[in-house]
């Protein structure tokens, strides 16, 4: 793992000697953020040593470095997700490289279905916990004491004072944001009505195929996270309608601009 990590990050400061101190990981339909940066170098995944390739549609597939609101940042255009088939511990990966590259503050977003009753499609729901249980945990397996301990705490996943600055930020820009409980799947199909109710039950707010796993690997090695969700369908309906992944997207696509001139000012603040 280090080995592959070092090659990686070897690769990147070669091409951008830079070293952002603020990630950003755009999910599915949120890749518009980028237009806010001044873009000093993008790299595709395909010529980056060791790193899966984004097979989804709303992922364009590269890294890309430059500076927001005053910071050096890198933003991900693009994930990857358990259900294209790699492992927990590839799906984090490029987050271990972030912070070999020198970020201390991870920003994180996606598409997730709602399933508090308050919530409507294009809401944002500020992520304060998860549930993860449902997924591969990325740390299973020999731990590297390099990166993290064996046994990392995550009584708080998601920074507390990022969180009470967002509201701030929210308040002043007038964008009504939620917060709630994220639950973490491994797709790819869309839930039954069931596990949808069930996972309400447990005391999610929303649910996704991303993220967690991210989250964790950040956290393991002592990276500041901040996430929302755009809520772009609702899994607890009373409508017998179904939900499609064209749907999600132009859902993300319509609530963007709010997503953005939160995460540009919440960039600023850090």
């Amino acid at each position: 793992m280090m080995k592959r990590l070092e090659e990686t990050v070897q690769y990147i400061r070669a091409a951008y000697p830079a070293s952002p101190v603020v990630g950003i990981v755009l999910g599915s339909g949120l890749g518009n953020l980028v237009g806010e940066m001044t873009v000093e170098k993008e790299i595709p995944y395909s010529e980056l040593p060791h790193f899966p390739v984004s097979t989804v549609e709303g992922h364009s597939g590269k890294m890309i470095f430059g500076e927001m609101g005053g910071k050096k940042v890198v933003a991900m255009a693009g994930r990857f997700h358990f259900y294209e088939g790699y492992s927990a511990s590839e799906v984090a990966y490029p987050i271990r490289v972030m912070k070999l590259l020198g970020v201390q503050t991870l920003l994180l977003s996606n598409a997730a279905g709602g399933m508090n009753t308050d919530f409507k499609v294009g809401d944002l729901m500020i992520i304060r916990d998860q549930i993860s249980l449902f997924t591969v945990n990325p740390l299973i397996g020999k731990n590297e004491s390099g990166l993290g301990p064996r046994f990392p705490d995550m009584s708080e996943p998601y920074n507390k004072k990022l969180i009470e600055t967002a509201v701030g930020i929210g308040g002043q820009l007038g964008i009504e944001l939620h917060q709630g409980v994220y639950a973490g799947v491994t797709g790819p199909t869309f839930e039954t009505r069931a596990e949808y109710k069930l996972l309400h039950i447990l005391g999610a707010d929303a649910v996704g195929m991303s993220t967690v796993q991210e989250v964790i690997v950040a956290r393991h090695m002592g990276v500041e996270v901040f996430a929302i969700s755009v809520i772009t369908d609702l899994g607890i309906r009373e409508e017998e309608n179904i939900i499609t992944h064209q749907e999600v997207l132009e859902a993300a696509a319509a609530a963007e601009p709010k997503l953005t001139a939160i995460f540009k000012q919440l960039v600023q603040a850090i």
